[in-house]
């Protein structure tokens, strides 16, 4: 077990461990996260099982002295005991990602999300470590107060409406966390991330940009799920990874839950048309597909997620910076780059 703790920059405000745990490594934001913590001279451990994230994410990083990877599930307690032990502090985003994988896999995304935090928590108090636990605007469901505040009311729709199930199995996971750090002291802080994109993320489980862009590339109809009127604030996954590291650093966010998105906020149709405008070629149909083709019978949207992010303002100082403009580019770049 080792004797030294998290090491802080003279602000306070980027972590440089000298050994962080991502659990959820190899996918979009945890390869972010690595990438980051590295950079800030943290020695990173990825634990993936490579359900939802991909080893290309981290593959330039696997030669690196600082950096290890371990090819396992977040909710294996052996592999997980001795990786805890070893780390200053756990960035847990290990989870079931994606509406679409949510719908055709509930069994998968409940146990999932459940059993991976249960463990974390456990050895998090076993050990004495932070945890930083990734959780989701989806947790307010379909509320209606917008913009989402941390302590707002939830209003979820009926459990025989399977894509609730990650809504409350997240809320469970946020539960579990709180009452750690009451009942034991575990340090804790709680992320709900907005919507965040960029470079990396995967179209194949819903996520509405890359899918979208890959459509445009291949100047095919932009595909747009009900009406086009929801609307929704994307953040740049680099503005999240700034704020996820900035609270893992500020002592005051222990036991606190915090939104992290953007407030730029657009319909799904705004979106998709914006994307075509910046593909050459790109086809400006946007055809819209009935949420029970997509999904399900009865599929239960919400027309705005937008969140209220003053708390974190006066807790780290942090808003996000990137237009989504400048968003869009980069996926599109990257987009292009791998033959999307």
């Amino acid at each position: 077990m080792p004797t030294h703790h998290a090491q802080l920059t003279p602000d306070a405000r980027r972590l440089t461990p000298l050994r962080a745990l991502i659990t959820g490594g190899a996918g979009f934001i945890g390869s972010h996260l690595a990438e980051t913590l590295l950079g800030s001279g943290a020695r990173v451990v990825a634990v993936d099982n490579l359900s939802t994230g991909r080893f290309e994410n981290i593959a330039h990083l696997a030669e690196r002295q600082d950096f290890q990877f371990v090819f396992e599930s977040a909710a294996n307690e052996t592999v997980m005991d001795r990786l805890v032990s070893e780390a200053d502090v756990i960035f847990h985003l290990a989870a079931a990602v994606g509406v679409e994988l949510i719908v055709r896999d509930p069994v998968w995304t409940i146990e999932t999300n459940l059993q991976a935090t249960e463990v974390a928590l456990r050895l998090a108090r076993r050990y004495r470590r932070k945890l930083v636990l990734a959780s989701t605007s989806e947790v307010y469901g379909k509320s209606a107060a917008v913009p989402y505040r941390e302590d707002d009311d939830r209003v979820l729709g009926p459990t025989t409406k399977s894509r609730w199930s990650y809504a409350e199995s997240k809320a469970i996971d946020e539960f579990l966390a709180l009452a750690y750090h009451k009942q034991f002291g575990v340090p804790v802080v709680i992320c709900r991330f907005f919507n965040t994109v960029g470079p990396r993320q995967s179209g194949s489980y819903g996520m509405v940009i890359p899918r979208l862009v890959a459509q445009a590339l291949k100047g095919e109809p932009l595909t747009v799920y009900g009406d086009g009127n929801q609307s929704r604030c994307f953040c740049n996954v680099r503005d999240v990874i700034k704020a996820v590291t900035a609270l893992a650093a500020a002592p005051a966010a222990e036991g606190e839950i915090f939104n992290i998105g953007s407030q730029e906020e657009v319909t799904i149709r705004q979106l998709a048309e914006r994307i075509a405008a910046r593909v050459p070629g790109a086809s400006r149909e946007v055809r819209l597909i009935p949420y029970e083709q997509a999904y399900e019978v009865g599929f239960e949207d919400m027309l705005r997620r937008v969140p209220a992010i003053d708390k974190i303002q006066a807790a780290i100082g942090w808003a996000p910076t990137t237009r989504l403009d400048e968003t869009l580019d980069e996926v599109i770049a990257w987009s292009r780059e791998r033959g999307a």
